[in-house]
Parts: structure tokens; C-alpha cells; sequence
């Protein structure tokens, strides 16, 4: 019989790394398939004052997205076995299914309406992960905190777009 020893600390907290990076990137790549077509489409609605210039949302997402796989590998990290870490798992992987459908739903179907039916639940999920988050890891936590911020203002743009061009 060969004896094979139990992946060390680093191993694993690699390996988290790892999949938090893929899974936030799977997210990001599936709500880009959606927005870069239809970019055009975005251009000839009627925006609100407040709405920025495109250049801002590169840089705003990529951190964002940088910021949540840190979040969701701290957590990832922790003992298997917890319960609160199972919902706060969960909480998190909804929100960012939420997320990549979110461009779907404004994007791909050519529908801010849509876009104000998933963005209001989205938040609501977010700041119900950064609870969970909180009780489990506070800098876990915190690295969400922006993604809340951002989508809350997200969610009041794609209400004014969808309010301007009905």
C-alpha cells in the first residue's frame, strides 16, 4: 500500500486560488459574451446625466472581479465542514450567476426592464453575502464592499435608462 500524504495548507490554499480566480473569470467572460456585441445597441439609448463614460467600466470591473475572487478564496479557505461557510458560498454564487446574467438580460436581450428585475435581487444577494462574509472573515468581507457599492449605483443607472427609453 502507498501512503499518500494530505495536501498541505499551501497546496490547498492554492488551489482555492485557483478556482476563485476561474470561477469569477467564467462569470466575467459569460456577462462580456453578452455586452461587447451589443455595445451599438447601448450607444443610441437615452442615458441619464450621471451616467459615465464607458472607458470607467474596464478598470471599475476588473477590480471588482479581483476584489471578489480574494473574497470567495478567504472563505474557500476555511473549514469544510462549517455551515455558515456552505450559505456564505452560496449567497456568493448566486450573486455572481446574478451578475453574469445581469448582461444578458440588459445586453443581450436589448431589455433594461429585464436588467431592473435582476440588478434589485443581485444587490440585495450581494449585501446578504457581505453579512456572511463578515461572520466567517471580515477582510473577506470588506473586499465585497465596493461590488456593493457599484451595483447599487448600477441598479439606480439601469432604472433611469430603462425610465428614459421605456
Amino acid at each position: 500500500m502507498t501512503y499518500l500524504p494530505s495536501r498541505s495548507r499551501w497546496d490547498r490554499a492554492l488551489g482555492f486560488a485557483v478556482l476563485a480566480i476561474i470561477v469569477v473569470a467564467a462569470a466575467s467572460i459569460v456577462g462580456q459574451t453578452a455586452t461587447y456585441p451589443n455595445l451599438p445597441w447601448h450607444a443610441a439609448l437615452t442615458k441619464p446625466s450621471f451616467n459615465p463614460p464607458n472607458w470607467i467600466f474596464g478598470p471599475v470591473w476588473t477590480t471588482l472581479y479581483f476584489l471578489s475572487a480574494l473574497a470567495v478564496w478567504r472563505i474557500l479557505r476555511l473549514p469544510e465542514t462549517s455551515a455558515a461557510r456552505r450559505l456564505a458560498l452560496a449567497l456568493f454564487f448566486t450573486q455572481l450567476a446574478l451578475n453574469a446574467a445581469w448582461s444578458w438580460m440588459f445586453f443581450g436581450a436589448h431589455s433594461p426592464l429585464l436588467g431592473v428585475v435582476n440588478i434589485i435581487p443581485q444587490l440585495l444577494i450581494i449585501l446578504a453575502t457581505i453579512a456572511a462574509f463578515y461572520r466567517l472573515d471580515r477582510l473577506a468581507a470588506w473586499c465585497l464592499v465596493p461590488l456593493a457599492a457599484w451595483v447599487a449605483f448600477a441598479s439606480i443607472l439601469n432604472i433611469a435608462i430603462w425610465r428614459l427609453n421605456g
